[in-house]
Parts: structure tokens; C-alpha cells; sequence
């Protein structure tokens, strides 16, 4: 039988709950003077950012609308919303939350992925680092976990699920170093956050003397300390994808709607703790952090999901309307942030705390009508016995494949005439999948519009040919397209579509008089110089931002 501890607060979500509280900005614009309007004043000391990853800009603008008394709604009246945000490419969960807090691409950062490969470095495990690196997967994800099947990812706490606040807030207490891909010029294993190649708002905050904050769904979240892994005081990494606690073997808490509000209010509980000065678990206090923040899955597995709860996922028949389990999630979502604002109120912390919310990524596709699921095993088989039969005697061309709605793959000849033959062969190629319905479908070049090869993939993401974890083959789907195998999900994110990386950035600042919609194209990346310029920081202190020449967001602070 399944335990579902939290399911009566999340069912309530959608009733008396939504007018509970009022906007942070109307609450505390009557304590900031002589700020003219749309500029806030100096005073800020506090930046809470929440990435509700899944959510459209379609998403927030349906709900607003239908739900007028909300929490969100008043955000959105009060704040700025800036309704044509994009998120990096590929937009995944480790590129889009490593853009918020670096200002930069996945050129710039290193990170293309939760799950590469780099042509430049030993297997994991490796000891004797001889000879050339033979190069090997980079899994930055629950798999250097030392228990992935354990909700505090191996820490042996007791009593779990209650007692997973008390979770380390140092997550290489709870990574396998064996696990980890190995260096080339070390020989020692690379931590998430050396991997990374610039610092983070949280490397520049910790310098000002500044407390910080983050709670994500994996340990490997580490990545946020920059490489001086100094950047995050505090971190709450339960692992979302180990076993769910109380559901059926082989669940974890992405697998039921449910679990994952479960799972997402752990994390709820320990933002609403450092709202209230103390670290994470509640053990000590310490202050109430200058950046922190959290990530949010419901509204995600929401929209992969086909049925949970009784629930069916995604969205109604033309893309446009949320069905009955999303709207659940967007509920739940703004109960969430209705009490994290209720919160700060009472701490009298809102004439000096900015709240922005984001997505790391979107989802595709809303329209079920436009869903294919194509199994990528047999694309990549094809691929390589192509090239064995022209090529007799050689090793599989493709070493490594990460395809969600993107392709991302690592050859093994990094020749140009290799990545050719892989551009030609994928475009010229039909596959087989299946239809919403389970229903079978043919799509033409293996499912791609566009392939990127060899230097035009290392052209696409701003960097040298040749450099070691660039993907050699950066395919471009069909709208609508999905690599899985299966029928378990609806929709996916990773690629470039407008559906995954039409994100919401909503800011709420106090001190602004008047609410705004701002039409102008903006990206993610510049949510990490906002939060700096925000706190009184030096933007140009983050490496990505002096690279890339991120700006900040316009209309706020000189924006």
C-alpha cells in the first residue's frame, strides 16, 4: 500500500490555499520610500530563486489568468514578468540551472548535460592514468551517488523519509569518488564542481561576506560551488531518483505525481527553515542566506507523466490547456510559494528580499497530438554497422548518446569525413516509434531537421573544433519527436525547440510601484548578473558574464 504523507496538503492546493497571502512586492512597496516607479531602490540583502523546472511561459500566463486570486497572479501584478525568456541549448536541467547562476552557455560553463562524455579524460575507477586519456562518460546525475537508490543518496540516516532533513549539507559527503570520471593531468577523480569551468554568483557572494543556500535533486548538484568549491554553504540534495519510500520496487519519486510533491516539500521545508535564519535542517542558526533557493519537479513529472493518481498528464488535445494533473501541480506550486512569501513577511525580511522564479527547462510536446516516441537504440545500431561495413574492422563509431528531444552524440573517430558520414546517414534514414496512442509512426531522417557535425557542432556551441566535450553530432528534432523506448512518457526536454526553452522569469522586487510585462527576448543567463546587481555585487565579477558580455535584466537596477 502506498504511504503518501503529504497527499492531503498537495489535494487542498488548488482551494482556500490560493488566497492565502499577498505578493511580496505589494507587501513591502509601502516600506520602501521614494523608489519612482518600475526602479527599485538599494536595500535588497536577500535573493530567493526557485526554478519550477517544466514550467512554459504558456503555463504562468493560463494560470494567472484562470486563477486571478493566487499568489502567482499577484506576483505577476506586482513584479516583472518577462514573457520571452529562453533557456541555453540544450535545455536541459544541468545546462539551464548552471545559466542561472553563471551567466553563461554550455560553451562557456563545460556543462552540455547531466550526462556527457568527454574525449579528454579516464573511466571512473581509473587508478594508473598511462598512455593518452582513452576518453569516458562524464554522469554527473544520481549514478556517483554512493546509494542512488537511497533518498539521502547513501548516508545511512535512520527513519527515512522523516528524518531527511537532517541530510548533509555537503555533498561530497555522499558522492562515490569511484564513481567519478578521472583526470587526465591529476590522475584523481573530478568532482561536479571542478568540472565546471567558471564561478557562480555563489563563488562572488561567499567572497562579499555573504551566506548561500541551494536545495536540487541531486547531490551532483555540487556543481554549484564553482571550482573553488566554495560557493554554497548550505546544500539539501535529496535524490530523487531513488527508491520512493512507501510505492511499489523500481518507483522512484518521479514515478507518481504524488511522491514527487512529497519529495518537492522536503526541499520546501528546508527554503522555509533558512527563511527563518537557520541552516537548512534547523539544527543551528545562521542567518537568512543572501542567494538560496530550490528547484521544483512536480510541475515536470506532471507534464511526462500519461496518468498518475487517477490523474491524466500533460495537456488537453491542442497544447494550449493544462490537463487535470497539471493543474494539480500548478496548484501545488503556488501553495508553495504562497507560504515561502507568507514567510518572509513574517520575518519582516520582504522590503529587503527579491523572489524570482524560473525553469531550468520547458517540455515538449504540449500538443499530444504531435508526440513520437522513437527508440534511438536501433538509430545508433544502424549508425555503426553502416560505418563497420565501410569501415571493416573498426570500433563502433558512436561511443556515447545522451537523446532526450535533442541527439547528442560522442564518436569515436572525431575525423570531420566520420561526423559526415553519421549527418548523412541520420538524414537519409527513416525510424520507427510510436504515437500518443501507442500507435506506430515512421519519421522521416531519423526524426532530425537539422544535424550539426564535427566543427559545425563545435561552431553551434561557440567553441575550438576539436575540444574534448563538445558533442560530435548535435542533431535538431522534429517538433514533436521524443527518444525513449517505451510509451511511459508524454514528453521530454533537451533540445532546442521553442517548447523546451520558453521558460517564465518572473522577479518580484520591492519597491516597485507598478507590475510589468516585458516583450523583449531575454535568456536565463541573465537571472546570475541580475541577482548581483541586485545585492549591490559587481556582475563582471562572474567569469561567463565577462566572456559571454551577459547583461543584466532590463528595467531593473540600469538594466
Amino acid at each position: 500500500m502506498r504511504v503518501r504523507t503529504l497527499r492531503a496538503a498537495a489535494a487542498v492546493a488548488g482551494g482556500a490555499a490560493l488566497v492565502a497571502g499577498t505578493a511580496l512586492a505589494s507587501a513591502s512597496a509601502a516600506t520602501v520610500h521614494g523608489g519612482a516607479a518600475g526602479h527599485p531602490r538599494s536595500g535588497i540583502r536577500h535573493v530567493l530563486l526557485l526554478s519550477v523546472d517544466g514550467l512554459h511561459q504558456q503555463d504562468l500566463s493560463w494560470y494567472v489568468q484562470h486563477y486571478p486570486a493566487s499568489t502567482l497572479a499577484s506576483l505577476v501584478r506586482h513584479g516583472i514578468d518577462y514573457t520571452d525568456a529562453l533557456t541555453p541549448v540544450p535545455s536541459d536541467s544541468s545546462p539551464g540551472m548552471v545559466a542561472q547562476a553563471t551567466g553563461g552557455d554550455p560553451g562557456v560553463t563545460g556543462i552540455y548535460y547531466d550526462d556527457t562524455y568527454n574525449h579528454d579524460v579516464f573511466p571512473a575507477g581509473t587508478t594508473t592514468c598511462s598512455g593518452p586519456a582513452p576518453g569516458a562518460e562524464v554522469a554527473f546525475e544520481e549514478a556517483i551517488d554512493v546509494n542512488q537508490n537511497s533518498l539521502d543518496a547513501g548516508q545511512g540516516l535512520g527513519g527515512l523519509p522523516g528524518s531527511i532533513l537532517q541530510m548533509t549539507s555537503n555533498p561530497r559527503d555522499v558522492i562515490n569518488p569511484a564513481n567519478l570520471p578521472v583526470s587526465a593531468q591529476t590522475c584523481k577523480p573530478i568532482y561536479p564542481n571542478q568540472y565546471l569551468e567558471v564561478n557562480t554568483i555563489f563563488n562572488v557572494a561567499r567572497q562579499a561576506g555573504l551566506r548561500t543556500a541551494w536545495s536540487d535533486k541531486h547531490p551532483a548538484y555540487l556543481t554549484l560551488s564553482g571550482p573553488a568549491g566554495n560557493g554554497v554553504q548550505d546544500y539539501f540534495t535529496p535524490e530523487i531518483n531513488s527508491q520512493a519510500i512507501g510505492y511499489p520496487a523500481g518507483q522512484d519519486w518521479t514515478s507518481d505525481n504524488a511522491a514527487t510533491m512529497q519529495y518537492d516539500s522536503y526541499k520546501v521545508q528546508a527554503i522555509l527553515n533558512e527563511i527563518d535564519g537557520y541552516n537548512h535542517s534547523r539544527t543551528s542558526h545562521v542567518g537568512v542566506p543572501g542567494i538560496f533557493g530550490m528547484n521544483f519537479q512536480t510541475v515536470s513529472t506532471a507534464q511526462k507523466l500519461p496518468t498518475s493518481d487517477g490523474l491524466t498528464g500533460g495537456y488537453l488535445p491542442g497544447g494550449k490547456v493544462p490537463g487535470p494533473l497539471l493543474v494539480r501541480a500548478l496548484n501545488y506550486i503556488n501553495t508553495q510559494v504562497s507560504t515561502m512569501v507568507a514567510q518572509i513577511r513574517a520575518q519582516g525580511l520582504a522590503s529587503s528580499t527579491t523572489l524570482i522564479i524560473s525553469a531550468k527547462h520547458g517540455q515538449s510536446p504540449t500538443n499530444p497530438a504531435d508526440l513520437k516516441r522513437v527508440p534511438d537504440a536501433p538509430i545508433i545500431a544502424a549508425v555503426n554497422a553502416a560505418w563497420t561495413a565501410a569501415h571493416p574492422g573498426a570500433a563502433a563509431l558512436v561511443s556515447f548518446s545522451t537523446d532526450d528531444d535533442g541527439m547528442l552524440w560522442w564518436l569515436s573517430d572525431r575525423s570531420q569525413a566520420a561526423a559526415n558520414f553519421v549527418k548523412q546517414y541520420l538524414l537519409t534514414h527513416g525510424a520507427a516509434g510510436n504515437s500518443v496512442s501507442g500507435g506506430p509512426v515512421t519519421v522521416p531522417a531519423s526524426g532530425l531537421t537539422k544535424v550539426y557535425a564535427g566543427s559545425a557542432s563545435a561552431a553551434y556551441f561557440g567553441v575550438r573544433s576539436g575540444d574534448p566535450r563538445h558533442p560530435d553530432i548535435f542533431g535538431i528534432v522534429q517538433h514533436g519527436v521524443v527518444y525513449t523506448g517505451g510509451q511511459s512518457k508524454i514528453a521530454e526536454h533537451g533540445g532546442a525547440g521553442i517548447q523546451d526553452r520558453n521558460v517564465p522569469i518572473l522577479v518580484d522586487v520591492p519597491g516597485l510601484q507598478h507590475g510589468q510585462a516585458v516583450g523583449a527576448q531575454v535568456e536565463t543567463t541573465q537571472i546570475a548578473p541580475t541577482i548581483l546587481r541586485l545585492l549591490g555585487l559587481n556582475p563582471r565579477a562572474l567569469q561567463a558574464v565577462r566572456i559571454e558580455h551577459t547583461k543584466i535584466l532590463p528595467g531593473l537596477a540600469g538594466g
